[in-house]
């Protein structure tokens, strides 16, 4: 599974934190969330941590989603 990538984050002194993903607005997290997010991304990889805040991943299961047998074509 490729890594996620494109991802950036910018914290600003009001306590929000916006990420983006190849520059176009992914999420905006403000008080707590905003402070647990930028707990995880120092102790993580930053690509992977936006990716699962953002909900922009890869969950495993397209292949088998794309060959069910209700989804054929």
């Amino acid at each position: 599974m490729p890594r996620p990538q494109g991802f950036h984050y910018e914290a600003h002194t009001n306590g929000t934190v916006h990420i983006t993903h190849h520059n176009r607005p992914a999420a905006t997290l403000q008080g707590s969330r905003a402070a647990q997010f930028l707990t995880e991304v120092d102790t993580g990889d930053p690509q992977l941590v936006m990716a699962r805040w953002t909900g922009n991943y890869k969950r495993g299961n397209e292949r088998t989603a794309r060959n069910h047998p209700r989804n054929a074509r």
